[in-house]
């Protein structure tokens, strides 16, 4: 199996790891099959956060008898000491661990700083020095703050989503933390479920050597499709990259990654799936975005106040009130028989 080096860090990782989000969704038992599962087919780089409800007491159920041979990287939303080492203390109970490989600061604002006034990276500093954390990560959506955290030299590693829908923006960060000698983590792989085939966006990872993907999986099935493809690289062929193109082409311009930073709405209304419902109902099997109970959180939509929550929230900038209506109405001449 392919390895990457995380930058300074000096971790050596499985090319491609595990991204805990989705096993919160799933059953102790299912989430330890499917963790041990991956550790056994080699997979050593576990990502998960405190915001994540139970995925750090899944992973740590599952894999903590193997500690020593995982990396595991987990996340805070701290903006003040005190949650810095509330979440800390809990993250480290839950993991059933005494240090965390990389501790990172969970998509801030801000980039946190020494004597910025909010205290939180000098936590991050002490928790470092009293080994409870290894290595100070970051991760964002906003290329800003992220451009900021691989300027000001603070942090190891950087989590930014990336895929091949990436932006000559986002490549230039690839760029610069490789230049900076800073790992950096690749989350949305698939684009929050936009993208559908494991192979296409395995192949195009591949070409980046200091790029680790980390691929949410929540099925048996989906495993065992990365899985394949990680014991049988898959080449980029013309083939696959047409495909690409092909993609890149339809989902260009501006569509809702369903990153979730606009929830929860006032109005009740599920924005991170209903802001890119024309995409999901074109590209993943789409019955089950026609329910009753789906039809019900649609209408929803004609009951936006329009209070901009969502898009001060954004952190692509989206016009998000009229991506909703536009969806919307496309969802609704769907439902009246006009095809796909």
């Amino acid at each position: 199996m392919k390895t990457v080096r995380l930058g300074r860090t000096g971790l050596v990782v499985s090319k491609n790891g595990f991204g805990c989000l989705p096993i919160q969704r799933i059953s102790d038992q299912e989430a330890a099959a499917l963790l041990q599962r991956a550790y056994g087919s080699g997979v050593n780089f576990y990502d998960t956060a405190r915001m994540y409800t139970d995925s750090e007491n899944k992973l740590g159920l599952a894999l903590s008898h193997v500690r020593d041979k995982i990396i595991i990287a987990t996340k805070t939303e701290a903006v003040t000491p005190e949650h810095f080492w509330a979440d800390l203390e809990e993250s480290l109970r839950r993991l059933k661990t005494d240090y965390v490989d990389i501790y990172q600061f969970h998509n801030p604002s801000f980039c946190p700083k020494p004597g910025d006034g909010s205290g939180v990276y000098e936590a991050m500093l002490e928790a470092k020095r009293q080994g409870k954390v290894r290595h100070i990560g970051i991760t964002n959506h906003r290329l800003a703050v992220a451009k900021q955290a691989i300027e000001s030299g603070l942090y190891e590693t950087l989590q930014f989503p990336f895929n091949y829908l990436a932006t000559d923006q986002d490549m230039e960060l690839v760029r610069l933390c490789k230049e900076k000698d800073m790992g950096f983590i690749a989350m949305k792989g698939m684009s929050g479920g936009l993208l559908n085939e494991a192979r296409l966006s395995i192949a195009w990872m591949d070409q980046f050597e200091n790029v680790e993907p980390i691929w949410g999986i929540q099925r048996p099935e989906e495993l065992e499709e990365f899985l394949a493809c990680m014991e049988e690289p898959v080449a980029m062929t013309e083939e696959i990259r047409g495909r690409i193109e092909r993609d890149r082409a339809q989902l260009s311009g501006d569509f809702c990654r369903g990153c979730g930073y606009c929830m929860p709405c006032p109005a009740g209304i599920p924005i991170n799936n209903a802001a890119r419902m024309s995409l999901l109902i074109r590209r993943s099997p789409a019955a089950p975005y026609f329910t009753q109970e789906w039809q019900e959180k649609m209408a929803r939509i004609d009951q936006c106040i329009h209070c901009n929550h969502c898009v001060s929230k954004c952190p692509y900038g989206l016009n998000t009130p009229d991506l909703l209506a536009r969806n919307y109405q496309d969802y609704k001449e769907v439902l009246a028989g006009k095809p796909l």
